[in-house]
């Protein structure tokens, strides 16, 4: 439930031109100031110009942007929430572990692993309707990286940002992950949940199989999709010199990382799910939510806004004010307030 929102938030992008007018604008007083020293003395030329101030240019610059900022907030039309309904739907939890260790590079499935997992994902959020999703990255660890939501475009917004930079601990702890997802379901809802574990399978940290039936025990499915060929393929590394290769262990071999399928199939099966192994034509998901769709669905209730008020006129009523406040600042200095330096 939101309660503030932009209905235009794709204007909020021209805030990027008041950086881009700071740059230019600073390279405009640089170059104005090494004009001016061809010409002398810049301390004995200000003595010749008692009226031109340094200070005010600059102040009158802000005031222009800030007054810009506040012209492209407001036609992003910022809304508070004024009316709330309870809304009814039938739907059900679904909670994707996404594995982001290192070996989700392997490029077996094109373009790798992990940039064809986030692909798949967000064809399955296109799909949903009236279903909460929640994301989970794992590799030696395992964060929330979306709680549990109906927001399929904030669930789009924070997959993009996936990578495999973002867990600093190295590894594959599924179990972790499993556990994680299990505690992430909305504590009210008594609706069916499952777990959607998306990994090489090459665990290395835990029990998790012994996470996917505590996870079951307690009404949760744990499905998995295995990322990758069973032949398995070497993980890309940039090189100290710039080039592209491929990690190594310590006796100088490279690595090949494949996929377990033993494990993901042990870990459906203790978690009451279902195992699918992805390839280069599909990754599974979309096979898999048809058999989600199966499950009965439990009718969830939340409460929403359904009328919000612009507040778009308080932001151009302070860009009105900031502009009849640039006319009242001006370029030159007072002639009854020149020896004063408010502005230095």
């Amino acid at each position: 439930m939101e309660s503030f929102r932009f209905a235009n938030p794709e204007y909020l992008y021209l805030l990027l031109v008041i950086p881009a007018f700071a740059i230019i604008f600073w390279f405009a007083r640089r170059g104005r100031r090494k004009a001016i020293r061809k010409f002398g003395n810049p301390e004995l030329l200000a003595g010749l110009m008692p009226s031109v101030s340094n200070g005010r240019p600059i102040v009158k610059f802000w005031i222009w942007m800030l007054a810009l900022a506040f012209i492209i907030v407001g036609v992003a039309r910022p809304q508070f929430g004024s009316k709330l309904k309870t809304v009814k739907r039938k739907g059900i939890e679904i909670m994707i572990a996404l594995d982001v260790s290192n070996s989700m590079l392997a490029q077996d499935i094109k373009p790798d692993r992990l940039d064809r997992a986030k692909r798949a994902i967000a064809k399955l959020t296109d799909r949903l309707n009236q279903d909460k999703i929640g994301l989970i990255v794992f590799a030696g660890q395992a964060y929330i990286q979306l709680p549990i939501t109906t927001d399929y475009a904030s669930a789009k917004l924070f997959l993009s940002s996936v990578n495999t930079n973002m867990v600093p601990v190295q590894g594959t702890a599924i179990g972790a992950a499993i556990n994680l997802a299990a505690r992430s379901f909305s504590p009210n809802f008594e609706g069916n949940k499952t777990i959607i574990v998306i990994t090489d399978g090459e665990n290395h940290e835990d029990d998790a199989v012994g996470a996917a039936k505590a996870a079951k025990e307690k009404g949760i499915t744990v499905n998995t999709i295995g990322m990758g060929l069973p032949e398995g393929a070497p993980i890309p590394v940039t090189l100290p010199n710039g080039q592209q290769g491929y990690r190594k262990d310590r006796q100088g071999n490279t690595i090949i990382t494949k996929l377990d399928e033993k494990m993901l199939t042990e870990i459906a099966n203790a978690g009451g799910g279902t195992y699918i192994r992805a390839n280069n034509a599909q990754v599974g998901l979309n096979t898999l939510f048809d058999e989600l769709n199966k499950m009965q669905k439990t009718e969830i209730e939340s409460r929403v806004y359904s009328d919000y008020n612009d507040q778009y006129g308080y932001f151009l009523a302070m860009a009105l004010a900031l502009i009849l406040l640039d006319f009242l600042v001006l370029d030159r200095k007072n002639k009854w307030l020149r020896n004063y330096s408010l502005f230095k």
